[in-house]
Formats: C-alpha cells, structure tokens, sequence
C-alpha cells in the first residue's frame, strides 16, 4: 500500500510538471499573416533590423500543418533589414516582406532534382539596375545601350554567389524605378550581402532541389519582431 501511494505521488507530479509546462509555439509559418497560398515557403529570419545573420528555413505543408524540410545559417544585407515596401535601392539592406520565386538561374548547372525553370549565365548575362533603362530589375543578355555597365551586374563575375540562385520577386513584377533590383537567394560569398539572402552552397542545392514550382513556394523575409517582424508579412 505504501508503495502505490508513494508511486501515485509520483505520477501526480509528474502530470503536475507537464501540465504546467507551457505549450510549445506553432511552427512560424502558422504564425505568419500569409504565406502566398502556396504548400511550400522559405522563410528568411534575423533577430533584428541590424542583424547580417539568421537563419532559413525551408517548409512544406502537409496535412497535419507545416513541417520544416530543412535549415541553414542565413546571411542578409551588410546594412541589415529593411521595410520591403519604403527600401531604397544602394542602401545595401535585405527587404523584408513575402515574395514569390519567379524562376532560378546559376553559372554552374541545375542541381539534381531541380524543377524551377533554370537559366544558365553566360558571358553575356547581366541584371540591369539602371533606373533610366527599359529593362530596370531584369536579366539581359546582352546588355542594351540603354543599361549603363556601371549600373548592371555582369552575373559570371560572381563565380560563388552566383552559382546557383533563385530570383526573389522583390520589386519584380512591377518594378519601381528607385527601390532596388536583383535580389536573390543565392549562395554565400566572403560576408554579407549588397541586399540578398545567401545561404551556404550545400544549402542552396537542397533548396533547388526541394522547391517544386506546381507548389507556389514563397519566401517570407523579416526580423524576429518589431516593425519588421517576420509574422507581419
């Protein structure tokens, strides 16, 4: 008898300490204000608006919700996050906010598995980020005379950066002369980036071979909270 109530003392407190234990939060992208309706969604977080660093984090949604399909140390721009929809271009910030993934490009081949359109870069690949050109945030090639080589990306010089990528649609669609363009998800270089995500090479391929195009990925870009915070967007 002793034994049993010392035993149902035991269980108690344990049931006790797990009743009192709070419950774990829901994954982010349930947090989020919307995820692009699509079933897949990388997210891109730092804890502050001057962070350089954070994490990405890619996710698909099943039926009992989102899962994380897999994670990598994330680097932004070398002047931290800022407010996607007030950014300015030069400025060297990452711009927060949910955007799609038009189509994925590299100077190396598609990784395997790969279903993202993917253009290969060569010697005549630029992105134009001249505000006084016709073709302001596109890729070009070749250059036209009315995008100013010094205002453009020639892509094969970023051997690293550019070996693989994903064009995110920041300012993309309907590009406003101004507030910047060529931001991608692409992989790392020496540090931070002029305003992209960059994640570690290794990474990058997985991400290309997850992401499915039929499954609208997105990628929500933001801070851990304030008015940058990843859960607004």
């Amino acid at each position: 008898m002793r034994r049993f109530l010392v035993t149902a003392s035991v269980l108690l407190a344990l049931a006790g300490s797990l009743a009192a234990r709070p419950a774990a939060p829901p994954p982010l992208p349930e947090r989020l204000a919307d995820t692009g309706g699509g079933t897949q969604l990388v997210t891109a977080e730092a804890p502050g608006p001057g962070s350089t660093t954070g994490t990405v984090t890619w996710w698909d949604l099943r039926p009992g919700g989102w899962v994380a399909a897999g994670s990598a140390p994330g680097r932004f721009g070398a002047a931290g996050l800022t407010e996607g929809r007030t950014r300015t271009q030069g400025t060297n910030t990452t711009p927060t906010g949910l955007y799609d993934l038009p189509y994925a490009f590299g100077i190396e081949a598609a990784a395997p598995g790969t279903r993202y359109p993917y253009r290969r870069v060569t010697d005549a690949s630029w992105w134009c980020q001249d505000n006084a050109s016709a073709a302001y945030n596109r890729w070009v090639e070749p250059r036209p005379a009315d995008c100013r080589a010094g205002e453009a990306e020639h892509l094969i010089t970023y051997r690293t950066q550019y070996a693989r990528a994903l064009v995110i649609g920041f300012n993309y669609h309907r590009p406003e002369r101004g507030r910047g363009a060529g931001i991608f998800l692409h992989v790392d270089g020496k540090g931070a980036t002029a305003g992209c995500v960059s994640v570690p090479a290794v990474a990058m391929e997985r991400i290309l071979a997850w992401a499915d195009p039929a499954r609208r990925p997105h990628i929500a870009v933001g801070t851990a909270s304030g008015p940058t915070a990843i859960t607004l967007y």
